[in-house]
């Protein structure tokens, strides 16, 4: 067999299916398969790596075994200048496991788009709240956190036990909540809101780009960049700008 083909073999195995094409072709000694081997068996201990990573991150999750339903909620969007906050709520199903759930910011565009198809197919349940630039601006950014949040719990199809947050306590919710530091980090519920949270809000901004081009909304996502600011100063706000956060620029 050609070097290229059991590239190929080795390139398209399942992670289920690695073990036994290494054991295949670990034996020949031409160096070009040598290496594909070595590759393969990094491949296979990076994997083994996560899935210990993830059996670490479902912690809180074992915690409160003994719960139906466990909601991790997250948000993204407190610092930009222009948009809405946006937060989700996602209950993930206890007997399944999703690789490499991370911290939104931890991840690329790419991969976050992979895995916030995957949790839409494979959650019990997922609720989504905006809070707009308008009630930012009258009830201020915090606040309008906490109104996001409580729309994503409403929105969920079935009533959590639980609910995991990353770093807040959401005042005027009845559900019990577990506030956890970095939590994005430490819960795949958490994890996952993170994702579904920042992929939501991504995809807003990208088609507010086309409704208020001249700002790069696309690009930055309303952050403050230095070009976003300059936009600003030369042409104006536009309509989703939150005019307490942008009143230094004019």
């Amino acid at each position: 067999m050609s070097i290229s083909e059991i590239k190929d073999i080795l390139k398209t195995a399942s992670i289920e299916e690695l073990p036994e094409r290494i054991s295949e072709f670990e034996t020949d000694e031409r160096t070009g398969v040598i290496k594909l081997v070595n590759s393969a068996k990094k491949r296979l201990v990076d994997f083994e790596n996560e899935v210990k990573r993830i059996y670490d991150m479902k912690a809180y999750e074992r915690k409160y075994e003994k719960c139906r339903y466990i909601c991790g909620i997250d948000e993204v969007g407190r610092g930009p200048l222009a948009g809405p906050v946006v937060a989700a709520a996602v209950v993930l199903p206890r007997d399944t496991d999703i690789y490499y759930l991370n911290d939104s910011k931890q991840l690329s565009e790419k991969k976050r788009e992979m895995l916030y198809d995957e949790i839409m197919e494979k959650a019990v349940a997922v609720g989504i709240g905006f809070a707009d630039e308008k009630l930012i601006d009258e009830i201020n950014i915090l606040q309008a956190d906490y109104a996001a949040m409580r729309v994503a719990i409403s929105k969920l199809s079935v009533t959590p036990d639980i609910l995991l947050n990353d770093a807040v306590i959401i005042p005027e919710v009845s559900i019990p909540q577990e506030s956890i530091i970095k939590g994005d980090t430490k819960s795949v519920s958490i994890a996952a809101a993170s994702i579904v949270a920042k992929v939501t809000r991504d995809r807003f901004m990208t088609e507010m780009d086309k409704k208020y081009p001249g700002y790069g909304f696309a690009n930055n996502k309303g952050y403050g960049s230095a070009k976003h600011i300059e936009q600003i100063k030369l042409i104006g706000p536009c309509d989703i700008h939150r005019r307490t956060f942008i009143k230094n620029f004019v």
